[in-house]
Parts: C-alpha cells; sequence; structure tokens
C-alpha cells in the first residue's frame, strides 16, 4: 500500500522515497487503498466521474485516501520535519503540519513538534477501533477545537504550521488552517476551492508554537465547503505548493487511475520542481511580487529570480464516494 505516514519517525533510504504504513492510520473505508472498488479505477480519477457521481450528495459520504511523503534531501535519515494523519473519524479526518526548520539554530530538532502534534490529533479523533476500546474526548467534528486540544496536549519545543480537514457524513467539509499548508477542493477538472496561506512576512508563516509569543487555534482559518460525490481533495505543506501550480495539480489528478498513484505523483513532480533551478515556481512568483530578486547587474542582463523551493514535501488525495 503506497502510503508514507511520518507520525513518529519514517524511515526513507538514501535513494528513494519508501513508503510505510502505520499500525494506527489507515484507509478511511474498510478496505484498503488498494482494494479501492474497481469501477472507480476505470472511470479515471476524480475529474472524469460520470455525471450521476457529480449530483448533490443523497447518501453519506467519506473519504478513500492516498498519501505520499518525500523528505528534503538533506533531512532524508531523519524522516524530515512534516507529519500527518489520517482517519476514519466521522466521514474522515486528514491534516498535515510542517516543523519550522529555524528551530535547528536552536539545537531544537524540528520535527518533533509537528510529529507530537498530529499524534495527539490523530489520538484525539482515533479510529473506529480505538473509539470502541477507549473513551475519548469528543472533538464535536470540529477541525479548530482539535488543533486547541492537540496543541494544548504538545509538550515539545517547536512549532509548525498546520491544516486539519474533518468531513461529515452528509458531505461537509470542515478546515481550520494555520499557516501555509494548504487544501484544494477539485471538481470536474476544476478548482471549486483552495485554502490561503497566513503570513506574517514573507517566508514567515503563522504557526502554532511550544511559545506563547506563537498563533493559537484562535488564529486559524476555518472555512466550510459543501462537497459532492466523486470530489478531491488535495491537502499538503507548502513544499507541495510552492513548488507546484494548481493547473499541474488538476492535470496530475486527472491523469492518476486512483489517489495513491496521483498522491505520489504529485509529490514526485514538487520534488522534480524543487531542484529544478530554472522552473519559475510559485514559490520564485512570490519573492519576486515581494521585492526579492537577483542583484541588478543580472537583470540588466535579462535574468531574474527562479528555482523551485527545496523543502519537506508531504501530499494526501482524498476521494469523497458513497459509503
Amino acid at each position: 500500500m503506497e502510503m508514507a505516514i511520518s507520525l513518529i519517525r519514517t524511515s526513507i533510504s538514501q535513494s528513494q522515497c519508501v513508503s510505510v504504513s502505520h499500525p494506527l492510520i489507515h484507509s478511511l473505508r474498510s478496505s484498503t487503498l488498494s482494494s479501492i472498488d474497481e469501477s472507480l479505477r476505470r472511470k479515471r480519477l476524480l475529474s472524469s466521474c460520470a455525471p450521476s457521481q457529480l449530483n448533490p450528495i443523497r447518501s453519506e459520504v467519506s473519504f478513500c485516501v492516498g498519501t505520499h511523503l518525500i523528505p528534503h534531501p538533506n533531512k532524508v535519515e531523519r524522516g524530515g520535519e512534516d507529519a500527518f494523519f489520517v482517519s476514519n473519524y466521522n466521514g474522515g479526518a486528514i491534516a498535515v503540519a510542517d516543523g519550522v526548520s529555524g528551530w535547528a539554530e536552536q539545537n531544537v530538532d524540528p520535527s518533533l513538534f509537528p510529529k507530537e502534534l498530529m499524534a495527539n490529533a490523530s489520538n484525539l479523533v482515533g479510529d473506529e477501533e480505538t473509539r470502541s476500546m477507549f473513551p475519548i474526548e469528543q472533538v464535536n467534528n470540529d477541525p479548530q477545537f482539535l488543533l486547541r486540544k492537540a496543541h494544548a496536549a504538545t509538550s515539545s519545543i517547536g512549532s509548525a504550521t498546520v491544516i486539519v480537514a474533518m468531513l461529515e457524513r452528509n458531505g461537509i467539509l470542515k478546515i481550520a488552517s494555520v499557516g501555509d499548508c494548504g487544501l484544494r477542493v477539485i471538481r470536474e477538472g476544476q478548482i471549486i476551492f483552495s485554502t490561503s496561506p497566513q503570513e506574517h512576512y514573507f517566508d514567515c508563516p503563522y504557526q502554532l508554537s511550544s511559545e506563547v509569543v506563537g498563533q493559537t487555534y484562535l488564529d486559524a482559518m476555518v472555512s466550510n465547503v459543501e462537497l459532492m460525490e466523486g470530489d478531491t481533495i488535495v491537502m499538503g505543506s507548502d513544499g507541495l505548493f510552492d513548488n507546484v501550480f494548481d493547473h499541474e495539480i488538476v492535470s496530475t489528478i486527472a491523469r492518476c487511475r486512483d489517489v495513491v498513484e496521483a498522491a505520489k505523483a504529485l509529490a514526485n513532480l514538487a520534488s522534480n520542481h524543487s531542484m529544478d533551478s530554472n522552473f519559475d515556481s510559485p514559490y520564485s512568483l512570490e519573492a519576486r511580487s515581494k521585492g526579492f530578486d537577483v542583484p541588478l547587474w543580472r537583470k540588466i542582463l535579462g535574468m531574474k529570480l527562479t528555482g523551485g523551493k527545496l523543502d519537506d514535501i508531504t501530499v494526501v488525495v482524498g476521494l469523497v464516494v458513497s459509503s
């Protein structure tokens, strides 16, 4: 099963990203990702769904989810500084946290905070088996409240940007995000919803932190989106959205057979762009718009700031299906 879970520590070889599964995190349906109904595979993923699949929701829905994580080239041995979780709570809950690398300058492992934050969030929602065995405090299908409880339970030093999305059985997707992790909703080959990054200034996003000066759940950007069966959700750390344009996300999704293949393809595309110094990436476009560019003499020669951004890359792709 192509799933790269990084809650505690993901083991990834130097030569390639090795997908691993976590015993507590699994597909949001009772079947595994590899056994998604074959009829869905044959219909092409998401954007080419038959019209009948895109009617307003009449029945309960849930997610089928594929994930992929590629660490920063210099952080492969440690598994990177991103973390995420997938749960079958209600219609499904997914989340991504991106550790702030600047903590390394203070001899703090930047991966500890986001991994503990995601582990705490995962424990709060649990899965069906966990909830049947242990009493778990209800989070009332509220991702902002989930952020509050998970943050309060996190004792590691550090900080992270984070996004959480929780799907209700009636098709309402509730989203809470702090910082520049992002989410897109794709319907019939078009992006119908996008989150917006929160920044103090360029390259300094909002973040939940172990320090008092950081943001809290109250600073989260909260959104509700009504989904239809056949919609696609693409969630990721900024390593995805800094290196891949929205139109590339849509076209990549359309080419893939299922969510597992889609998550891997998007992560690989972001990784390739991040290492291409000539690629005019979303990150370089934003940098130039904020006044960052090559020296004047290079501009006179017709040069400009280009290139992707090397970073950890986490991608979660969810397909809305009838339960």
